[in-house]
């Protein structure tokens, strides 16, 4: 019985070291847009940008190891995550202009995640963290958004290839969260 307190009290924290990461790397992302499209630095840009994503590791790492999981920081953390990923985007698409497919899909993917998951807590009063599928998703952003920042002369192949695989995972994702979510809203087990 007490554990179940404890937990419930972990669930609505508010200042937690993790959710106190996710605010920070909300806070980089105007340094982001500033160091690449401003002062023209890609390399600084890609600096910060790999800050916020070790801060995103450790925040995870945090939250999971030391039981800080909270409903702010299941709700907080993808914002973070979501939002760098396309102000990332927004600043490749400035020199690459076939990253506006990724900058597409990803705002139709999260409007549906935004709808369906507003449906989904009214239905089960559980906020649901992002699976497997959605988190190779955000491995392969950034990944392909350090290659392009890191490599300044990318050849157009290799970044159509990057781009291309990450649109399809995104597909892929957005698919595997419909069928989630549809099962969940008809009572079905997921």
């Amino acid at each position: 019985m007490q554990s179940e307190v404890n937990q419930e009290e972990n669930l609505n924290r508010i200042i937690t070291v993790p959710n106190l990461l996710s605010f920070f790397r909300l806070c980089l992302i105007p340094v982001i847009i500033w160091s690449y499209c401003v002062k023209k630095n890609p390399l600084l840009a890609g600096e910060i940008l790999l800050l916020s994503g070790l801060t995103d590791l450790a925040d995870g790492y945090i939250a999971r190891r030391f039981h800080r999981i909270s409903n702010l920081g299941k709700i907080l953390d993808p914002v973070a995550d979501k939002l760098t990923q396309a102000a990332m985007l927004i600043c490749l698409f400035t020199r690459f202009p076939h990253v506006l497919l990724l900058i597409v899909i990803m705002a139709g993917k999260e409007l549906y995640m935004v709808v369906s998951g507003c449906l989904v807590i009214r239905k089960t009063g559980k906020v649901h963290g992002a699976d497997w599928h959605g988190k190779i998703v955000t491995l392969l952003l950034y990944g392909t958004a350090a290659v392009h920042i890191i490599w300044f002369h990318i050849t157009p192949m290799v970044s159509d290839l990057l781009i291309g695989l990450c649109a399809i995972m995104m597909v892929i994702s957005v698919a595997l969260y419909i069928i989630q979510n549809t099962r969940t809203l008809k009572g079905e087990t997921v």
